[in-house]
């Protein structure tokens, strides 16, 4: 086939094969992708359709390129899928993990000596430095210092060391 009788293949072909693969896909991009994709494998490989024959040969090789680009994707998506599957699943588990650890937490906070509890409660919710929390609870500073510390053992040994 030389350059002229391509380009008249082209001229003649080309809009159509694009609709065809538009219809199919729903996408112009890749309709015009996988036409060119078409033309280009009959210039390449210098392919010359018997006469009469010429737009089903296009049609043949678009539909072919169209179906192994199907699959490509099929094969991509559900690979995407089962990466996110494995991910949700990881995140699924640490999200159980997460809540047992919370429920032993909250379970070992009401269970602790209300003292400790609630200097613990405004040192780490409240954000309150031991000074602050001295004064508030009109205690020493030594003493916030020791019912936290007490406290910290308590829920290292509640939630660490009884597993």
């Amino acid at each position: 086939m030389n350059q002229n009788q391509f380009k008249q293949l082209f001229d003649l072909y080309f809009e159509q094969v694009r609709n065809y693969i538009f219809y199919r896909s729903g996408d112009p991009e890749l309709a015009t992708d996988i036409a060119q994709d078409t033309f280009m494998r009959i210039w390449e490989k210098q392919l010359d359709p018997e006469s009469g024959k010429e737009k089903a040969l296009c049609y043949k090789i678009a539909g072919d390129i169209f179906v192994s680009n199907y699959r490509k994707q099929k094969t991509a998506i559900k690979f995407a899928a089962s990466a996110v599957q494995k991910n949700s699943n990881m995140a699924t588990d640490d999200q159980i993990s997460y809540n047992e650890l919370k429920a032993k937490y909250e379970q070992a906070l009401s269970a602790m000596n209300e003292k400790q509890r609630v200097v613990f409660l405004m040192s780490r919710n409240d954000g309150l430095k031991y000074q602050e929390i001295a004064s508030t609870l009109n205690i020493s500073v030594k003493a916030v210092e020791k019912r936290i510390s007490k406290a910290l053992e308590y829920l290292d040994k509640q939630l660490i060391h009884e597993q």
